[in-house]
């Protein structure tokens, strides 16, 4: 059984492995762009997710209106790590903020929010154990579209493919299409203990 609360995620040397899902307009910018541009909006918070059945079970296999198109977003790690360190919880975490004030204060000014959620299984089941999703503010986005970003693949015909598959009860077959997750190496920073809730 996973610890409860961790993050796994494809990663390299370099390299994370984030997934967004988006509208066509966005994602064929993005992905001739190799970066987010407009209509991408960088007025308002954008969630990146390590977790790939995550945000399969949010988007529904791609099936929601808005978000048909999945794309795997690859970021540099140091990037990834520098965002965790300037996160604070959607949550006040008794064990971190004695006070509910001083989070809200916190939480208002933060960069970066970070929200745990449960993992999914392959058909969308709440796992027990915990995926991280990672919330950049107005404040950072064109850092992570100017800096961050070192690819962008459209993974929509997989994520269609992997759907059909599941739906005609070859599950087994898709597993093996899944791409490969591992546990995620975290840095820890005083006063933002991510293994927390």
């Amino acid at each position: 059984m996973p610890e409860l609360y961790e993050i796994r995620a494809t990663y390299d040397r370099e390299t994370i492995t984030v997934y967004q899902a988006y509208n066509a307009a966005i994602a064929d910018a993005a992905l001739a762009a190799q970066t987010f541009v407009a209509p991408f909006s960088f007025h308002r918070m954008t969630w990146i997710k390590p977790s790939f059945l995550w945000l399969m079970e949010r988007s529904n296999w791609g099936q929601k209106s808005g978000q048909k198109h999945i794309l795997a977003i690859r970021i540099k790690r140091t990037c990834w790590d520098e965002a965790l360190a300037l996160g604070v919880l959607t949550h006040p975490e008794p064990t971190l903020w004695l006070n509910p004030d001083d989070w809200r204060i916190a939480f208002a000014s933060a960069p970066v929010h970070i929200q745990w959620d449960p993992e999914r299984s392959l058909r969308g089941a709440a796992l027990p154990y915990f995926s991280i999703q990672v919330g950049l503010s107005r404040h950072i986005i064109q850092r992570y579209t100017d800096e961050w970003i070192v690819s962008i693949e459209d993974k929509t015909p997989l994520v269609r493919k992997l759907h059909k598959l599941i739906q005609t009860g070859r599950a087994d077959a898709a597993k093996k299409l899944l791409p490969m997750e591992r546990i995620y190496p975290i840095k820890m920073v005083i006063g933002n203990p991510l293994s927390r809730h």
